[in-house]
């Protein structure tokens, strides 16, 4: 059984919000809780770098999410930038290759030995977890399942350098089985027993997806739209400590 202090290191809460303030309030509202917060889409588009100086001052680590998707010289320079921001994770599209993998990892990896400072984790998206096995096949054409496009992107960020994949619980046994122990494997689409799917389509439980290999959980309306968030990350602490 883990200890409750570290099954909450196992949970990324994700701002979803479009203030720096709202940000930061969700961060003292859970302050000696939350070690995790993803900044995405949302966040970032509103309030720019600033957000990240913002919320280094609050000592949680910080997952940006992104999904860079350009061509390789483009999300390698962009990486650069980044390991100067000090974030500790962040994450590219897997569809955008193996030169941009492989380059985003060199570029990482170099930015980090010239500045001495601890590099970025960085993880490769794979099939978004609002995405059904129908609207796969229909909507992007894929000719393998996306079980095996996943367990296949994984494996090549792997060979690419890069620290681990974003995938839905579903995949995370065949991701884990595919690429070994170390690799990482961050989940989002997890949701409490009974509680809104939203616009997810392939979800586990967060103590299921634990049990099936996941190394982070990333959740954020179970959490946010909680008529108490507090009580909530605490049943969901008490669930994967068990």
């Amino acid at each position: 059984m883990k200890s409750e202090s570290t099954a909450g290191e196992k949970i990324i809460l994700a701002l979803d919000v479009s203030t720096s303030r709202e940000a930061l309030e969700w961060i003292g509202r859970l302050q000696g809780y939350v070690r995790w917060v993803k900044i995405g889409m949302q966040l970032f588009s509103s309030e720019g770098p600033p957000i990240l100086e913002a919320i280094k001052q609050t000592q949680v680590n910080i997952f940006l999410d992104m999904k860079y998707h350009d061509i390789p010289n483009t999300v390698a320079q962009t990486a650069r930038v980044l390991v100067r921001s000090g974030i500790q994770m962040f994450n590219v599209h897997a569809a955008g290759g193996r030169e941009m993998m492989a380059r985003t990892a060199e570029a990482v990896a170099a930015e980090a030995a010239k500045l001495n400072c601890n590099r970025p984790k960085i993880l490769a998206v794979t099939v978004l977890t609002s995405m059904s096995e129908p609207e796969w096949r229909q909507d992007v054409g894929g000719i393998r399942s996306i079980e095996e496009q996943v367990c296949f992107w994984a494996k090549a960020a792997q060979e690419c350098g890069l620290d681990g994949v974003v995938a839905s619980p579903q995949e995370i046994a065949a991701v884990r089985k595919t690429c070994g122990p170390d690799f990482m494997i961050v989940t989002p689409g997890v949701r409490m027993a009974g509680g809104a799917l939203h616009d997810q389509k392939r979800i586990l439980t967060p103590a299921a997806a634990i049990a099936q290999g996941a190394s982070l959980l990333v959740m954020g309306r179970p959490i946010l739209e909680a008529p108490d968030p507090v009580a909530t990350w605490e049943q969901i602490v008490k669930s994967l400590a068990n």
